[in-house]
């Protein structure tokens, strides 16, 4: 995805990546992004329970999972969009 976003969209500048969502949590609040792409299945605390950290969401949410059924609740986080994996570039463009 990060070498997706560095080739096909430099007007996207990747600030971080995390594996860790207690550490993402961190660096959302360091960087403070205007969108971040959200992992639903992460190791500790899920994509939902990392939002759910946050009072007030100040960036933008483009989930992605390989798991359709969490739509609904993405969308409730006001997810700007969601995305399957494999995430295709067409996917990609239309969700920036």
């Amino acid at each position: 995805m990060t070498r997706l976003l560095e080739t096909d969209f430099r007007e996207v500048k990747v600030l971080a990546t995390c594996l860790d969502s207690t550490k993402a949590y961190n660096l959302i609040q360091e960087y403070k992004p205007d969108f971040i792409f959200l992992d639903i299945e992460m190791p500790l605390l899920n994509g939902f329970d990392l939002l759910s950290m946050f009072e007030d969401l100040f960036f933008d949410v483009i989930s992605r999972t390989a798991y359709d059924s969490y739509a609904i609740k993405a969308i409730k986080f006001s997810a700007l969009d969601y995305l399957l994996k494999p995430v295709s570039k067409d996917d990609l463009t239309a969700a920036i």
